[in-house]
């Protein structure tokens, strides 16, 4: 048996078996069982040193663009008028978060001595893949940033569910997340929307293409009333199973032996900006009326297709909760290379002072 042979051999089981784990966890009812059982089991093989291989990058594609095309069709008329009038308090709980993460980072930086710019990119919220680039660009070494920020979204689409469960009560097995109907023509139409949109969107070079380009043609179907048929509930469960074990499969076995410390060190960061970003959100829905579990999800930390995955899942106003996400990804993501770039300018001025001083 040749080596890709076995490798795909090995994959399909790993699907397989984190299939068993979504299942088994959807029994037990704990929330958005078909990722988190998966992302737990793929998680602990990696850990273990028992998943010899890589979960290709390319899989999570097909997860992102099926969830975010469903999340687009909650974008209806009403919803995106409603939208419009929020604007100031979803501004204002990006800039929050981004406050949050900066502390956060500040005291990651004093805890673990690493360099400035390092820790921002280890806390502020993006992409793993994202933040790892902008490590190796700026001779920041990435395995502890991809770490940090898997770390995070693990976190938030762990603990937050669970969270919001034990406060408001645990629901029944009706909360699971439901799709549409088999509909050829409909979910066609859904799926060229997705497709069309994720490729413009690379083509285009925006940021997080597989998610925000399908989302940004499902929504605008929506809105202008052509009713795209959603996903049957067993398309939406498989895009979970591979989300939930590719990011469980990038919890790398080595740096869990080879940097306890460090570990420690940002899992207790990670729990720390989610702790502070919750507070704020719940503040912030008692100052102005909003429904605390929309502000929560809609700022915590984690990637935007879990948080809508999420919301979805516990039947809260998913159009509000991704548009919250978005927006901060919106201020996020254009900003956070020139800040980087800004820590990382100041830090070498101040080694080169320093190095003056002493010489």
């Amino acid at each position: 048996m040749s080596l890709r042979t076995k490798d795909m051999f090995t994959l399909a089981a790993l699907y397989a078996v984190a299939s068993l784990a979504g299942w088994i966890f959807s029994r037990i009812g704990i929330p958005l069982p078909w990722m988190i059982g998966p992302l737990v089991l793929s998680a602990a093989l990696s850990v273990s040193g028992l998943l010899k291989i890589a979960v290709p990058v390319k899989t999570r594609p097909f997860g992102q663009m099926t969830i975010a095309a469903q999340v687009g069709l909650a974008f209806t008329p009403a919803a995106l008028a409603a939208l419009i009038g929020l604007a100031p308090i979803m501004i204002g709980m990006a800039l929050s978060s981004a406050a949050c993460a900066g502390l956060v980072a500040l005291l990651l930086a004093r805890s673990t001595n690493i360099r400035l710019s390092q820790a921002f990119l280890s806390t502020f919220p993006t992409s793993p893949v994202e933040a790892a680039i902008m490590a190796e660009r700026h001779n920041c070494d990435p395995a502890p940033v991809i770490l940090a920020q898997t770390t995070r979204i693990a976190a938030v689409v762990i603990l937050v569910p669970i969270a919001v469960f034990a406060m408001d009560g645990w629901p029944d097995r009706a909360g699971v997340v439901r799709g549409g109907t088999f509909d050829l023509l409909g979910n066609g139409f859904l799926a060229l929307l997705a497709i069309t949109g994720a490729l413009l969107f690379k083509r285009l070079r925006l940021s997080n293409p597989y998610f925000l380009g399908p989302l940004t043609f499902s929504s605008a179907a929506s809105a202008i009333g052509l009713h795209p048929t959603g996903f049957p509930p067993e398309l939406l469960s498989l895009a979970q199973i591979i989300l939930g074990t590719w990011l469980g499969s990038t919890f790398r076995h080595d740096l869990f032996v080879n940097q306890k410390r460090q570990l420690i060190t940002i899992l207790t960061s990670t729990i720390l900006l989610l702790g502070l970003v919750s507070v704020l959100a719940i503040g912030m829905a008692w100052m102005t009326g909003q429904q605390w579990e929309v502000l929560v999800l809609g700022a915590a930390p984690g990637g935007v297709t879990e948080m809508a995955l999420t919301a979805k899942y516990l039947s809260i106003d998913l159009a509000l909760v991704t548009a919250f996400q978005l927006t901060r990804i919106f201020i996020f993501m254009p900003n956070i290379p020139w800040i980087i770039r800004m820590i990382d300018t100041y830090e070498k001025r101040k080694n080169a002072s320093s190095s003056g001083q002493k010489s």
